[in-house]
């Protein structure tokens, strides 16, 4: 696989971002475009937002008036991205992160932060290349499965259900 580069900025000033974050997110995008044997050098743009400039977002470009943990915006169709003509990378896309909610969802599964923006960010990164989970079924379980698979390979192994328990 050839180089990726990930320009990450930070939009936010609720969450501090903790020492070594960046460099996590740098190994997760990594991770991903290895699994998917990915073969072009490739740009990820990563951006740490809170949760009302993720609820704009969210309204601006799906129509959804609520905050989100993440939300991708893929720059190609059909594995076809547009080539940097500076680096020749392939920009993949954006991946915005809300760190308010990063935190409150580390808290609610009882795992790290780290855990949680690198399951969102590997989530992203295969929203970047065309996965898709909305209508559920096969293609959900196959992200699912990929997504901890990227965790397992970065030694964040998942250690409860996803599933939220219901009151």
């Amino acid at each position: 696989m050839e180089k990726v580069k990930v320009i990450i900025s930070n939009r936010q000033k609720e969450v501090k971002i903790p020492t070594g974050l960046r460099m996590l997110i740098r190994r997760c995008c990594n991770a991903v475009l290895q699994m998917e044997k990915f073969p072009d050098p490739a740009e990820i743009s990563v951006t740490f937002v809170n949760n009302e400039q993720i609820r704009e977002l969210n309204r601006t470009y799906r129509d959804k008036d609520a905050s989100t943990d993440v939300l991708s915006f893929p720059l190609g169709t059909d594995g076809e991205y547009d080539t940097n003509p500076e680096n020749g990378a392939k920009m993949l896309g954006d991946v915005v992160i809300s760190m308010e909610t990063a935190i409150e969802q580390a808290q609610r599964f009882d795992h790290s932060l780290s855990r949680e923006v690198g399951y969102l960010t590997a989530h992203s990164v295969l929203h970047l290349l065309g996965y898709d989970h909305e209508a559920g079924g096969l293609d959900q379980v196959r992200m699912r499965e990929k997504e901890e698979y990227v965790m397992h390979q970065l030694g964040l192994p998942s250690s409860v259900s996803y599933v939220p328990e219901e009151n």
